[in-house]
């Protein structure tokens, strides 16, 4: 089984890091953060590839952690997150900013994962949320649409819209949610029922968007909502399934704009 390290994008911040619910910290050194998706076996028969990525995070202690969805498979349980995720990415819980994804949702009401993280998850109800390291805007997303709404108009757009508007001072803008929209993975389809929320993250020139779902890393050109091209204004949209859990394959077909893909190799993205 190969690891690596799969992208350094460092950004060198300074300032205060405001952390949801928990505590202020003060910051004098470069906010570095390290993370994925798709991670833990729930059932515990096979967490190589989380320990394996696990080492990963431990190899930069100083970094926040992100998970970006699917901490545990299984049933997502109270016994799961604790069988599987706690003994691997759980040994960063302290650093992490966690994102709910799909399989999150199969225990009821995504028991499991708001009993794990409290209150930093958010609101267990919504599953949105957003922090400040430093200069570095974050903003935590939850693309389980069918769950919460996705849609212009709605409380998760409400909230996206209102967010950035409060913060366009913020040099950078990270937004971080679970489905994708754009994909060339063959297991799974583009989530087009998050387009609205993309769209928000455009019209406010958000950065950078990393999610998981699909099982294997893919990084795209900077485009718009509707998968344009767009060198200007573009945001970049990153996708690190690569967390432990399993490896999906590309189709033959690739998605426009996707420029770099591994499907076959566990890691964190560094940012």
């Amino acid at each position: 089984m190969k690891t690596l390290l799969l992208l350094g994008l460092l950004f060198a911040f300074l300032g205060v890091l405001a952390w949801p619910g928990t505590r202020s910290i003060s910051q004098t050194t470069d906010v570095v953060l390290v993370g994925a998706g798709d991670i833990a076996d729930g059932f515990g028969f096979d967490l190589s590839g989380a320990f394996a990525t696990t080492a990963l995070l431990d190899a930069n202690p100083t970094a926040y952690v992100f998970a970006v969805g699917d901490h545990t498979y299984g049933r997502a349980t109270d016994a799961d997150f604790m069988r599987a995720y706690d003994p691997t990415w759980g040994r960063a819980k302290a650093r992490t900013i966690p994102v709910i994804g799909h399989h999150d949702y199969d225990s009821l009401n995504a028991a499991g994962y708001f009993n794990y993280f409290g209150p930093v998850a958010g609101n267990p109800t919504q599953g949105w949320y957003s922090t400040d390291l430093g200069a570095l805007h974050i903003v935590a997303l939850n693309s389980i649409c069918p769950n919460v709404g996705c849609g212009s108009g709605g409380a998760q757009d409400a909230f996206l819209r209102a967010d950035l508007a409060a913060h366009m001072q913020q040099p950078c803008t990270l937004a971080l949610f679970h489905e994708p929209l754009f994909t060339s993975s063959s297991e799974i389809t583009p989530n087009t029922d998050i387009r609205p929320l993309f769209q928000d993250l455009h019209d406010f020139h958000a950065d950078l968007i990393v999610n998981g779902h699909a099982h294997n890393y893919e990084r795209f050109a900077p485009q718009d909502a509707n998968g344009a091209l767009d060198l200007a204004n573009g945001i970049i949209e990153i996708v690190a399934g690569t967390g432990g859990d399993s490896h999906f394959p590309f189709t033959a077909t690739l998605a426009p704009n996707s420029l770099v893909r591994n499907a076959d190799t566990f890691g964190v993205l560094k940012v």
